[in-house]
């Protein structure tokens, strides 16, 4: 598993782990969009079984079939949300023999969704996996399950009825944490002064998320200090480009218009343009690999040399 997404994190949230709310949560994260009404019809499934529960759509607009994007988006969201069942659906494998499964983390929120790596970095930074359970019961499902629509006719449902204080055993049969799918999530490599990673994530304003929390690159340039140039070398080979950014706290540090690496609001190693779009102005594309060094320094300015003496006449 890669450490960017192994790494506990230490949030309000986390620290009421195992702390029983009075409220069932439910969170909902699909590629659903919102233009037809999948989505609605998800809560309005959660609330027909658990009408307590309090339900979040925290994103529906992930890209369509973008497992690792609906990933990055869950890992990001979980440590701010109250402990409960968190259902997320980027299922292109929706139909076939793939498993639905409900994951049950340290911290104690329940993960629901299908086994296709979807879950593994939200589990991850919830403090791991305890238990998982396959979603084979009918009783915890809806009485006619379609082929193309389990968001609505199992997922949604076994979320309900774990917020609503069902046993995750009663769900069906255990499963070996160790068989689940993993998802293929691109590793950081850390050097002496250098660091290695890869474009993950492109947002809405053109942001580059990488591959690399801020801590990786703390750990590859120690002392880096904010305000200070660092140099990215973004793509391989001949077709690679050079830019020199500024080590900054928050876009406005810099002038607009100017190139930034900012550690986001999530401790991920971003990539921006102050009022502009980093991915739109240097062609960076998903999985664009990039490292970041420290430029080298200007050469030793030389002392001028003597004139010769005039000729005497």
């Amino acid at each position: 598993m890669a450490p960017t997404y192994t790494r506990t994190v230490t949030t309000p949230a986390a620290a009421d782990a195992g702390r029983a709310s009075s409220v069932p949560f439910v969170s909902l994260l699909s590629d659903f969009g919102t233009r037809d009404p999948s989505a609605g019809i998800m809560r309005a499934v959660v609330a027909g079984i658990c009408p307590r529960a309090h339900v979040v759509d925290l994103a529906h607009d992930v890209r369509k079939f973008a497992i690792r994007d609906g990933a990055l988006l869950l890992w990001s969201a979980v440590p701010y949300l109250p402990v409960g069942a968190h259902v997320a659906v980027v299922d292109p494998g929706v139909g076939t023999d793939r498993a639905g499964i409900a994951v049950r983390t340290l911290r104690g929120d329940y993960l629901v969704g299908p086994d296709n790596g979807l879950l593994m970095p939200a589990a991850a930074r919830l403090g791991g996996i305890t238990q998982v359970h396959l979603l084979e019961n009918s009783r915890y499902a809806l009485p006619d399950v379609s082929s193309s629509f389990h968001g609505r006719d199992v997922f949604a449902p076994a979320a309900a009825h774990l917020a609503d204080g069902v046993a995750i055993e009663e769900l069906g049969r255990a499963v070996d944490p160790r068989l689940l799918l993993d998802l293929e999530w691109p590793r950081p490599e850390i050097g002496p002064g250098w660091l290695r990673s890869h474009a993950l994530y492109l947002d809405s304003f053109g942001n580059v998320k990488l591959s690399a929390l801020a801590d990786d690159l703390l750990a590859a340039l120690p002392r880096l200090r904010l305000g200070e140039p660092v140099l990215l070398r973004l793509g391989d080979g001949s077709r690679g480009r050079e830019v020199t950014a500024t080590w900054a706290r928050t876009f406005g540090d810099v002038p607009q218009g100017e190139p930034l690496l900012t550690a986001d609001s999530y401790g991920r190693v971003a990539f921006s343009v102050h009022q502009g779009s980093a991915a739109e102005r240097y062609g960076i594309t998903l999985d664009t690999v990039i490292v970041v060094v420290r430029p080298a320094p200007p050469p030793a300015a030389q002392p001028p040399r003597p004139r010769p003496a005039p000729p005497r006449r």
